[in-house]
């Protein structure tokens, strides 16, 4: 009898077509490919082992350790580690020049980063002077400012709209901003407002963002900060979109109590082309998307790339969105050089960033490499 449809054949072989599927012979593996090895925690606890093992641990691990990398290379590059290109300049001939060229580091981050715990990762960096160019949105500069005048507290993400608002109370995902913050800022803008104006119409100042953030940091005069540090520093910060928030409100209500500040955006964006124009290396560390991502990302096209990027946010590429974008689509742009090894992380900044600095700009701070302040 017959074996009827779908049973099977009584035989003690294993079938050939089996066999093919499954036993497929593979090829050798690229001599000097990683394997996958988590950190074994039977050896102690040490955290900087414990972040040297995600480069083999997979997944987005393996994209922070990634990360890392190229991170220290940004911070390692010397100009005197290439040749001497023969319509080099006479002034970067010379060794000692050479020696102290490095690679320029383009920071750039969204609001609701200074508005959460990561400022005070971003103020590090700043106040050693880790990082060359800052750009962030109207919201992670005035953020900095109105948290030297008053707290941002945690909260719930649950937390209805509505019963904060009859309380006076903003939200920011699980944080909240009492409203009694905008109004200290705005006692504390105003009156600074008021002498750039007359600056501006008595000494011909023309004020464009950078140099707006630039004076607010000196007033501010306050070392928690970011941009007290980038004042001190003479760090450019970069916001095309100054007016997009409560600096813009109070601009606004400026423009009818005295009227005429004039804030010009042309000179900033000669400004930040010309700090990627000039640079003999970049590097581009960016912290979620939207405007920031590709402000820093269009400077470099000037100089047809930038030769080290690393990507942070939790964006995904299927709706065409910049924030999404993997850095492949800005190497078609030449906004990451062709040769370049971008690193693009899938997580909040929140939890991956810090890990990265403790490996990066901390270690080498706490190994002597940063001017202490």
């Amino acid at each position: 009898m017959t074996s009827g449809t779908g049973s099977s054949p009584n035989t003690s072989e294993l079938p050939d077509v089996a066999a093919q599927a499954v036993l497929v012979k593979s090829t050798q593996m690229p001599e000097g490919t990683l394997t996958t090895k988590g950190y074994d925690f039977n050896e102690g606890l040490d955290y900087s082992k414990l972040l040297d093992s995600y480069l083999r641990t997979g997944f987005q691990a393996t994209s922070v350790g990634q990360a890392i990398d190229a991170i220290n290379q940004m911070r390692n590059w010397r100009l005197s580690d290439d040749p001497v290109a023969e319509d080099e300049l006479d002034e970067f001939k010379d060794p000692e020049v050479r020696a102290n060229t490095r690679c320029k580091i383009f920071l750039g981050y969204t609001s609701n980063l200074i508005s959460s715990g990561l400022r005070e990762t971003l103020r590090f960096l700043a106040e050693h002077k880790m990082v060359d160019v800052i750009v962030s949105t109207a919201g992670g500069i005035e953020e900095d400012f109105i948290k030297c005048l008053g707290s941002t507290y945690l909260g719930a993400f649950s937390t209805p709209g509505k019963s904060l608002r009859q309380q006076g109370l903003n939200r920011i995902g699980n944080l909240v901003v009492p409203n009694d913050n905008y109004c200290k800022f705005e006692d504390w803008l105003m009156p600074i407002l008021d002498k750039m104006l007359e600056e501006q119409k008595e000494q011909g100042v023309v004020w464009t963002p950078s140099k707006i953030i630039h004076r607010l940091g000196k007033e501010i005069n306050n070392p928690e900060s970011v941009y007290y540090w980038a004042y001190k520093n003479d760090i450019p910060v970069y916001c095309p979109a100054l007016t997009d928030g409560s600096l813009g409100d109070m601009i606004y209500f400026h423009s009818y109590r005295n009227p005429g500040l004039i804030v010009d955006i042309a000179g900033d964006i000669r400004s930040i082309n010309s700090q990627a124009v000039f640079a003999k290396k970049t590097g581009a560390i960016i912290l979620g998307g939207g405007l920031v991502k590709h402000h820093i990302c269009n400077a470099n096209l000037m100089r047809n790339g930038a030769d080290y990027a690393v990507f942070i946010n939790t964006g995904q590429e299927f709706d065409g969105s910049d924030a999404g974008a993997r850095p492949d689509e800005a190497v078609s742009w030449g906004k990451i050089r062709i040769n370049a090894s971008p690193v693009k992380v899938y997580c909040d900044a929140t939890v991956a960033f810090p890990l990265i600095v403790a490996q990066t700009f901390a270690k080498g701070y706490h190994a002597g490499e940063y001017a202490k302040h």
